[in-house]
């Protein structure tokens, strides 16, 4: 990987290498751009097979920070860091303050959050190191597990999706397949269920599955066999790149809206969506919830300001929808001109003035 030409290509500001011998700490934190904020992004801990992979995908999930805040309004923009290690054997108190100590360093240009491998309990670690963390305890004034906001968001989403397919949000008798009933996946079956959907579920986690089986009395197929299952929606919320060359031609829904990232394996296959009539919710817009809701907390966290933040969603996914329909392009494509629009005119606007001092501590 050429480190410098995919920077220049997709614009990026800064990549920091972060090693501590005592405690084994391996991380890369990834600053795409900053424009409309400071860089807010996740930690991500997990087992990459090379260190070539860590910084690809840190400088990926970075990016697609930038265009999530953009796109939900916020006045953020998009970092990562990714922390080389299993989760499940690796964590220590160490390792996170020895991170804390990195992110401390950057004043404030990075604000990290909890991710993929990581918890509540590790952003208290890296919080006794600095103030640039969100999603720490709630003993600390924070929101606590942002996965039930997520969810929420995904849900008000994939409402405002149905809506534009069917002409009606009510989701009542809709068949909706949820691949992954993890954390955001279990909470969105539940909102689901309340608003009377029919659930088809699949998980690799036995554990996850029977909760929902259970809980809404959902029914379960085989991991593979989800693509291809009879639907109204799919909703994609676990591995990324599940909307691709094999499973685009499996499909049976009318639409594709769930709280995964990268859920495109190329920007090609929202062109087929687009083509094949299956509208298509832009993951990194309907899975903003938690990031809004991490956000509110630099204001002072206020539940229900953040919720009706999240509600917005349904109101963000549908403007995006109508857009696509108005100018022929699939919806990714109009969501990022969306988020590019706002970046640029925000850049060029804040290029006529020199920030005050005032201005600038603010934003800290």
């Amino acid at each position: 990987m050429k480190i410098f030409e995919y920077m220049e290509k997709y614009d990026y500001e800064q990549l920091v290498f972060c090693h501590d011998e005592a405690s084994g700490l391996k991380a890369i934190i990834a600053i795409h751009d900053t424009t409309l904020g400071p860089a807010l992004g996740g930690t991500r801990m997990w087992t990459y097979d090379t260190e070539e992979a860590a910084i690809e995908d840190a400088l990926r999930l970075a990016r697609g920070m930038t265009y999530k805040a953009a796109a939900a309004g916020l006045n953020l923009g998009g970092g990562k860091t990714v922390l080389i290690g299993n989760p499940k054997t690796d964590k220590s108190e160490a390792l996170f303050r020895a991170l804390g100590r990195y992110v401390e360093s950057l004043n404030g240009r990075y604000i990290t959050a909890e991710d993929v491998g990581t918890t509540v309990k590790d952003m208290d670690y890296i919080h006794q190191e600095t103030r640039y963390v969100t999603g720490i305890s709630e003993a600390y004034g924070s929101s606590g597990n942002p996965s039930p906001m997520t969810a929420f968001g995904c849900f008000r989403g994939l409402q405002a999706a149905a809506k534009f397919a069917f002409g009606s949000d009510d989701l009542t008798g809709k068949t909706v397949a949820v691949q992954g009933v993890g954390n955001v996946g279990y909470y969105l079956c539940k909102h689901l269920h309340e608003a009377g959907a029919k659930l088809i579920v699949t998980d690799i986690n036995q554990e996850a599955i029977d909760r929902v089986v259970t809980e809404f009395g959902a029914t379960v197929v085989g991991p593979n066999d989800i693509y291809g299952v009879e639907c109204d929606i799919y909703a994609p919320c676990a591995l990324g790149a599940t909307v691709n060359d094999d499973t685009i031609g499996q499909f049976k829904c009318k639409v594709i809206a769930g709280s995964a990232n990268n859920q495109l394996k190329n920007s090609i296959h929202g062109q087929m969506l687009f083509d094949k009539g299956i509208v298509y919710a832009p993951d990194y817009v309907i899975n903003a919830g938690g990031l809004i809701n991490v956000a509110q907390e630099m204001e002072g966290y206020n539940y229900e300001l953040a919720r009706k933040k999240v509600d917005n969603i349904y109101n963000i996914i549908f403007n995006i929808l109508e857009t696509s329909d108005r100018e022929g392009i699939p919806a990714n494509k109009a969501a990022d001109r969306i988020a590019e629009d706002r970046i640029n005119t925000l850049r060029r606007t804040r290029s006529n003035f020199l920030p005050s001092e005032k201005s600038m501590l603010s934003r800290r």
